[in-house]
C-alpha cells in the first residue's frame, strides 16, 4: 500500500462503545481494561484504527455525551493510567487511537456551567448561551431539542434561559466566547500530548448558533411520525458561516501535531447536511477543515440499486477536488443493519462498504451481523427514547453488550449486564464464528484481507457506477494497471447471469463464501450471481 498517502485514506476505522465492548472488573459495564484484553480481535479483523466513543467522567445521562471534565477518565471506565496503557497497547498492535470528542455541550455538572450559572456577572456566564425570555415569558424562540421539547431551559436562579440543542442536561457551548474556545482548543492538545491519533467531532454542524436567534421556519413536510425536531428546519441554530473557521482552527492545530511528531492526525467531522453543505466542511486548499466529514447516506437511504446508485454518483460528483471520501453502515446512533435490511444483505451491505472509494467506518457488532435486539420495557436505558416512546428510535438495539463466546453473559462479564444481549448470542459470538469459515466474521476478515492487498479497492478511483433493472448494481476500481469489478445483488428471489468482458477475469470473493466458481473465467461466460450475493472480480488489463 503507497504509504506517503495520510493513513486514514487506505485505511479502515473500527467504532469501540466503551460500554458495551468487555467488562473487566464485574460491574456490568465495559472499560478501558476490557478494551485492551480484547485488542487482538480489532487486530486480526483487519482495521487500522480504533475510534473510542466518550469515555470522559460524566453524570451519563446521554451516556457519555453529557461531560463534566473534558481531560480525565470516567472511573466507571478506568482512569488516565488505563488510558494510557490502551493507547500504548493499540499502537504496539500497529492499530491508531481516535478520541471522540464532543465540543457543542457540556453537562449541566461540569463546573464551568456551575460558575455560569452562578450569576449574570459570572466570568463564565457567556461560556454557554444565555437569553431573556420572549414578550410573554416563554422560551427565547422556537428552537427544538434534537430530543423534542423547548432546546431551551429556565434558570430561576438567575431569570434567563439557557439553551440545549440536546437534553436540559446538556447546555450548549458558546463558540464566539474567545476563551471558551482557547479553552476548547486545550483540550484537544491535552488529549493529542497523549498520543491519540485524532478527534471524531460530535455534531460538528451545531457548534455555532445564528447572533439574530430568529425561529427558525416550520417545516412544512413535518408529519406526526417523525421527531418533534423535524418540526422545524434548524437553519438558524446549526450550520453557520462562522463555525467553519472553528473547524479550520481544530485541523491547524491537528496538522501542526502531525507535522512535529510526523504521525498525521485526523479530524472526523459528526455532519448531516445535504452534499452541497456537507462538502464546505472539508475547506480549502489555503484553509482545510476536516479530514472526513462523516457521510452517513448508506444508513439514510432505502436500499435498492437504483437509490444506491444515485447516492453514490452524487456524493462522488459533490467532493471537493481533496476531498476524500468515507462511508458508514452502521453506529451507536443508527439500527443495526442486519436488523434493517437483513442478514443475507447485511453481506452484501459489507462488500459494498469495504469496496468503495473511501474511508470505511465499522461499528462494533456489525462483523457478526448481530441484527434486531428487543429490549424490555424495563432495561430501556435510552433517554431519545424515553421522551418519544411512540416514535421507536430507541438507540439502545445497536448499543447491546459485544458476545464473546458460549460462556455466561456471553464473556462480556461477570455480573448482570447494563443492557441485555442479542438474543442468539450462544451460537452468535466471536468465537464461533472465529471457527465457521462461512461466517459473517469471516467474510469481514476476507473482505479486509482483500482490501489491504488489492490497492484498487483502496485507493483506486470508482467507475462506472450502474444499477441495472434487476436491482443489481456495478462499479469498477483502478488502480496502476489493477481493475476490479463488484457485483452486488440486491435481491433474495432471484438469479441473474452476470456477462465477463473481452479480459479473463477471476473471482476474488463472493459473500456466500461457499459458492464453487472457476478460478478464471473467460470472456464471454455468464458468471451466475444468485440471490443475496456479492462478488469481487479482477479483470486481466490488455498488456500493452
Amino acid at each position: 500500500m503507497p504509504h506517503e498517502r495520510p493513513w486514514w485514506e487506505y485505511g479502515v476505522v473500527y467504532q469501540i462503545y466503551p460500554r458495551s465492548f468487555q467488562d473487566s472488573d464485574g460491574d456490568g459495564v465495559g472499560d478501558l481494561a476490557g478494551i485492551e484484553r480484547r485488542l487482538d480481535h480489532v487486530a486480526n479483523l483487519g482495521v487500522d484504527a480504533i475510534w473510542l466513543s466518550p469515555v470522559f467522567p460524566s453524570p451519563m445521562a446521554d451516556f457519555g455525551y453529557d461531560v463534566s471534565d473534558y481531560c480525565g477518565i470516567d472511573p466507571m471506565f478506568g482512569d488516565l493510567a488505563a488510558f494510557d496503557r490502551l493507547i500504548a497497547a493499540v499502537h504496539a498492535r500497529g492499530l491508531k487511537l481516535i478520541l471522540d470528542f464532543v465540543p457543542n455541550h457540556s453537562s449541566d455538572q461540569h463546573p464551568w456551567f456551575l460558575e455560569s450559572r452562578r450569576s449574570r456577572d459570572d466570568p463564565k456566564r457567556d461560556w454557554y448561551i444565555w437569553r431573556d425570555p420572549a414578550s410573554d415569558g416563554g422560551p427565547p424562540n422556537n428552537w427544538i431539542s434534537d430530543f423534542g421539547g423547548s432546546a431551551w431551559e429556565w434558570d430561576a436562579a438567575t431569570g434567563q434561559y439557557y439553551l440545549h440543542a440536546f437534553l436540559r442536561e446538556q447546555p450548549d457551548l458558546n463558540w464566539r466566547n474567545p476563551n471558551l474556545r482557547a479553552a476548547m482548543m486545550e483540550v484537544l492538545r491535552f488529549w493529542l500530548d497523549r498520543g491519540v491519533d485524532g478527534f471524531r467531532i460530535d455534531v460538528l454542524w451545531h457548534i455555532v448558533k445564528s447572533e439574530s436567534f430568529e425561529d427558525n421556519p416550520l417545516n412544512p413536510d413535518w408529519t406526526p411520525d417523525r421527531t418533534e425536531r423535524d418540526r422545524v428546519l434548524q437553519l438558524y441554530s446549526t450550520d453557520q458561516p462562522e463555525a467553519h473557521a472553528i473547524s479550520a482552527e481544530m485541523r491547524a492545530l491537528a496538522d501542526d501535531y502531525g507535522a512535529k511528531t510526523g504521525n498525521r492526525r485526523v479530524l472526523i467531522g459528526e455532519i448531516f447536511l445535504p452534499n452541497d453543505r456537507h462538502a464546505r466542511w472539508y475547506g480549502t486548499v489555503e484553509r482545510p477543515q476536516v479530514h472526513l466529514p462523516f457521510n452517513f447516506q448508506l444508513i439514510e437511504n432505502d436500499w435498492n440499486a437504483r437509490t444506491l446508485e444515485r447516492v453514490i454518483c452524487e456524493y462522488e460528483a459533490s467532493l471537493p477536488h481533496a476531498g476524500w471520501p468515507n462511508w458508514v453502515i452502521g453506529s451507536h446512533d443508527a439500527p443495526r443493519i442486519a436488523a434493517r435490511i437483513g442478514e443475507a444483505q447485511a453481506r452484501v451491505a459489507a462488500m459494498l462498504l469495504l469496496t468503495l472509494r473511501g474511508t470505511p467506518t465499522l461499528y462494533q457488532g456489525d462483523e457478526l451481523g448481530i441484527g434486531q435486539v428487543m429490549i424490555p420495557p424495563d432495561r430501556v436505558r435510552d433517554p431519545q427514547h424515553l421522551r418519544q416512546p411512540h416514535l421507536d428510535i430507541g438507540r439502545d438495539r445497536s448499543r447491546t453488550p459485544m458476545p464473546w463466546d458460549g460462556s455466561p453473559n456471553a464473556g462480556f462479564s461477570s455480573a448482570e449486564l447494563w443492557l441485555p444481549l442479542n438474543a442468539d448470542w450462544p451460537v452468535r459470538n466471536v468465537a464461533a464464528q472465529a471457527d465457521d469459515p462461512g461466517s459473517m466474521l469471516a467474510l469481514y476478515r476476507k473482505l479486509l484481507a482483500l482490501r489491504r492487498a488489492h490497492p484498487a479497492l483502496a485507493i483506486g478511483e470508482i467507475s462506472d457506477v450502474t444499477a441495472d433493472d434487476h436491482d443489481v448494481l456495478v462499479y469498477d476500481r483502478t488502480y496502476e494497471g489493477q481493475r476490479i469489478k463488484v457485483v452486488l445483488n440486491l435481491t433474495s428471489d432471484a438469479t441473474h447471469h452476470y456477462p465477463v468482458e473481452v479480459q479473463s477475469a477471476r473471482v476474488l470473493l463472493s459473500t456466500r463464501m461457499d459458492r464453487i466458481a472457476p478460478d478464471i473465467v473467460e470472456p464471454g461466460y455468464f458468471i451466475p450471481l444468485l440471490p443475496d450475493e456479492g462478488l469481487i472480480l479482477e479483470y486481466e488489463m490488455p498488456k500493452a
